[in-house]
């Protein structure tokens, strides 16, 4: 395996603190620049993220032309407390009407493409306890500044917070380390130089996204790098130290249907791709089992298995944004 994309496709967020500098570079392209938060009951933290985004990188900086929060449907006042703060506010099951609805974190990431108006799109999950405005401009020093790059992802040390005070100072990551990294040594070892390919953090140019598709739910970083590399090369994609990101804890269960949805996206790609042929159709659901009254249940997750096509292969997208290249 060749080391030399690790060397020469990964950055540091400091390299890009000139932030003066990434404007020039943007009115000189002539670019517009869509931050896109997807969420689901982030209450706690999206006033924050929004806040300092705008604060920083459209008040102080006009880095950002647009904050976009695309909303799966939360039960609490995330939708409120968003819309208070002048975000654009829109529900995931009112984007594209005339097509089937779903739910899933990548559901909203495909719709966010037919809302965002940008040349650039970042993606940041909205449940960043630390959220600062470097995981926006970070991201966006590489696209702007080398014109190799198209694609952006995030890594960072992962501190995991545990109830309302306490946080570890280790232990993010379980997933990438225990599921996605093996697989990809099996079978791209080349992209094991990709840090944390499942960070809900990465931006991108629009011909980028519009291209590829998205499976609906949690496999949908995973694809995304894969089919990336599978149409451009790994040349394409650079990675972006922001040190130390902060988030809520989920349990082993949780994490093991994410695994789950993961691994059936991996391997699914696997198969498109030619690499593998299955000689019996792989299963689609994860069976975990739970005590109840000292009985032991099965708790079974279905993985819908919905892949969004690549969004400029509608008449609605293209319609409103021309043809794709």
């Amino acid at each position: 395996m060749n080391n030399d994309w690790l060397k020469d496709n990964t950055f540091h967020y400091s390299q890009f603190n000139n932030i003066d500098c990434l404007v020039d570079e943007k009115h000189k392209k002539k670019l517009s620049i869509s931050l896109c938060l997807p969420t689901l009951n982030e209450e706690k933290t999206i006033a924050k993220e929004i806040v300092i985004m705008k604060s920083e990188l459209m008040t102080r900086y006009p880095l950002l032309d647009e904050i976009v929060v695309i909303d799966s449907g939360s039960t609490d006042d995330t939708v409120r407390i968003a819309k208070s703060f002048d975000a654009k506010v829109h529900l995931a099951d009112d984007i594209l009407p005339n097509h089937e609805k779903y739910k899933g974190k990548g559901e909203n990431l495909w719709k966010a493409l037919y809302i965002c108006e940008g040349d650039i799109i970042i993606y940041l999950d909205a449940d960043i306890k630390n959220i600062h405005h470097r995981f926006a401009y970070g991201l966006l020093g590489p696209l702007l500044l080398d014109d190799r790059i198209k694609y952006t992802k995030a890594f960072y040390d992962r501190p995991i917070a545990i109830g309302k005070s306490k946080v570890r100072p280790t232990g993010g990551g379980r997933v990438t380390e225990l599921v996605i990294r093996p697989m990809f040594s099996l079978f791209f070892p080349e992209l094991t130089q990709i840090l944390q390919p499942l960070s809900g953090e990465y931006a991108g140019y629009r011909e980028i996204f519009e291209r590829i598709p998205f499976p609906i739910g949690y496999g949908v970083e995973t694809s995304m790098i894969l089919d990336i590399c599978e149409q451009w090369g790994m040349d394409v994609i650079a990675q972006v130290d922001l040190e130390k990101r902060v988030h809520r804890n989920q349990d082993t269960k949780a994490l093991g249907r994410m695994s789950f949805v993961v691994m059936k996206t991996f391997l699914n790609r696997l198969e498109k791709l030619g690499i593998v042929e299955f000689k019996k159709d792989i299963f689609d659901q994860i069976v975990q089992y739970q005590l109840v009254k000292n009985e032991l249940r099965p708790d079974v997750l279905k993985m819908a298995g919905v892949e969004r096509p690549p969004i400029c292969d509608l008449a609605e997208y293209r319609a409103k944004f021309g043809n794709c290249p």
